[in-house]
């Protein structure tokens, strides 16, 4: 009795016999042929490889690279996970890794602590933001610049791991032994009321919590009298489709369409619609959002645009309208691979990039805005696709001058506060710092002695133009008149600044704070100088504004 295959089945007969012969039933132009044809030469290329060439070859190494630069041919997000970074995937969807609690980041060509949770293993042991780990369970670092700190500090709950510190303000490493714990990663890092009536929630990850984390500061807020609502949602880079789903869910009403999957695979698409009763469907509501704002952080706020929920306030977010399902693949590895596009209730797709058809260097095309598509939310206001989520209400952000991103990239603001931090052990409360002339000044003298290297703009546009013109009779002219103004154009760091002093001090306030006050004292600075958070206080406190901006009529 012949057996018809189903496609499926088809294609893994078709590959069990890579590096052999090929099965019968295929034949040359079916497409399953050409897959177990092209794997047949591929296993073949790694035998010769691994037979003939004239150094070792890594099998694991060499399989992995490989399957790598496949899977970045399709998009950023279709991912390979090999065994030994299982516990760097399970954080991603659990929001729960086993370690003692800190970030570390290569600052000045050392491992530095630039993230500490409070309340962590590391925070009670008495180790603080811009300590440098200088051995790791006696690995020096110096020596180990190809070893990843970060797989040094693995280990499971309830192992110790040893630590030779060198913390701000000392000449001399301390050893630590600090036992590891499983540390739960938050989603809502603050939940507060701003200001009179006003609540706020900083959401920043889309892990299994979420939705916990974002129902208990609702209620809590609202026990403590909060009549209107702010929703961070900047920088937040998504996380799990389900947690998404289940936050719009506390906003609108049982039964509403959330999100709709659609993909190649017809009994995978599915329409998700609320399934509970809504928390809060009637408190006025704004989001904020910015162009790191993606995925499904991007689903709450195209939601909640089209219901008509909420304003949305901000700059355009980022534009990622993919859907990732994870698969188990053999020996505890895993792959997470794009399977569907979004389509939220509008029916608007917001994906920015198209990975389908690519530039000539391999790049991803964007989406063009004369190809958008017209949808309108259930008020009838107007809202387009292909290109992430356009605010209702948008925040021009100035872009950052060379000089303050210079300062950024080169860790400078990090690196002075650890100093000014080893050197005071106080600064005035979170509430009320500042910095003032006086600190400018200390920061200004730190940078001379410091080996940060500038060039502004304008030298080296003064240079380009010497250099276009040394073969012009008048250079030497030229030449001799520019550098009598030298003054003018040369960097000066000491003019830079003053010149930059605006833009440079709250990003020094900012490091400041985090240095002393972590987390929890950088919210409190944020809730009184960030332009975003005042300027969505203010749209809450003018109803009259509040209500046209939902309310308009464009629908024919």
């Amino acid at each position: 009795m012949r057996i018809k295959l189903n496609p499926t089945k088809k294609y893994l007969l078709g590959i069990l016999l890579v590096g052999g012969s090929l099965l019968s039933f295929t034949k040359p132009g079916d497409r399953f042929f050409e897959i177990a044809k092209n794997l047949d030469i591929y296993a073949t290329v790694f035998k010769e490889l691994s037979t003939y060439y004239v150094d070792e070859v890594d099998p694991k190494k060499s399989i992995e690279t490989s399957i790598e630069a496949l899977l970045k041919s399709f998009d950023p997000y279709t991912v390979y996970y090999p065994e030994n970074e299982i516990d760097e995937f399970l954080q991603m969807t659990t929001g729960k890794y086993q370690g003692i609690g800190i970030i570390l980041s290569e600052i000045n060509q050392s491992q530095r602590i630039s993230f500490i949770e409070e309340n962590s293993p590391a925070h009670l042991a008495g180790l603080g933001i811009g300590d440098q780990i200088v051995r790791i369970n006696g690995t020096l670092l110096s020596d180990s610049p190809e070893t990843d700190p970060a797989i040094l500090m693995k280990g499971s709950a309830g192992s110790t791991v040893q630590l030779e510190v060198l913390q701000v303000g000392q000449s001399i490493p301390k050893p630590f032994a600090i036992k590891r714990e499983t540390v739960q990663i938050k989603n809502v890092v603050n939940a507060a009321i701003v200001r009179p009536g006003i609540g706020y929630i900083l959401l920043e990850d889309f892990n299994a919590s979420a939705t916990k984390e974002v129902k208990t500061a609702l209620i809590e807020l609202k026990k403590q009298g909060m009549q209107k609502l702010i929703l961070d949602l900047r920088n937040n880079p998504g996380g799990l489709l389900t947690q998404a789903i289940d936050i719009c869910n506390l906003f609108i009403p049982k039964g509403a369409k959330i999100v709709e999957t659609r993909g190649k695979v017809e009994e995978w698409n599915k329409s998700y619609q609320a399934l509970n009763q809504a928390i809060d469907t009637e408190t006025p509501m704004v989001v904020l959002i910015n162009n790191r704002t993606a995925s499904a952080a991007e689903i709450v706020a195209g939601v909640l645009q089209d219901y008509d929920r909420a304003v949305i306030m901000g700059q355009k977010s980022f534009g990622k309208g993919l859907v990732q399902v994870t698969r188990d693949l053999p020996y505890r590895t895993k792959m997470k691979i794009t399977t569907a596009k979004y389509y939220i209730p509008s029916g608007r797709c917001i994906q920015a990039l198209d990975y389908k058809n690519k530039n000539a260097d391999g790049t991803a095309k964007a989406f063009q805005d004369s190809a958008a598509k017209v949808f309108y939310t259930q008020n009838g206001r107007k809202v387009v696709d292909g290109g992430g989520i356009l605010p209702d209400q948008l925040i021009q952000k100035k872009p950052l001058s060379a000089f303050a991103q210079a300062l950024l990239a080169k860790d400078m603001l990090f690196l002075f506060a650890s100093e000014f931090h080893g050197a005071h052990s106080n600064i005035a409360r979170a509430e009320s710092f500042a910095v003032d002339a006086d600190i400018l000044e200390q920061f200004n003298a730190w940078l001379a002695k410091s080996h940060f290297s500038y060039e502004a703009p304008v030298e080296n546009q003064v240079k380009k133009l010497l250099e276009q013109t040394r073969d012009q009779a008048e250079y030497a002219e030229f030449q001799q008149l520019l550098h009598s103004q030298t003054t003018h154009w040369k960097t000066n760091l000491t003019r830079e600044l003053k010149l930059h002093a605006m833009e440079i001090t709250p990003l020094l306030e900012q490091e400041m704070i985090m240095h002393y006050y972590w987390q929890k004292g950088l919210n409190t600075w944020s809730t009184r100088k960030d332009p975003s958070i005042l300027s969505a206080i203010d749209l809450l406190g003018k109803p009259t504004k509040f209500a046209t901006l939902l309310s308009r009529q464009e629908k024919p």
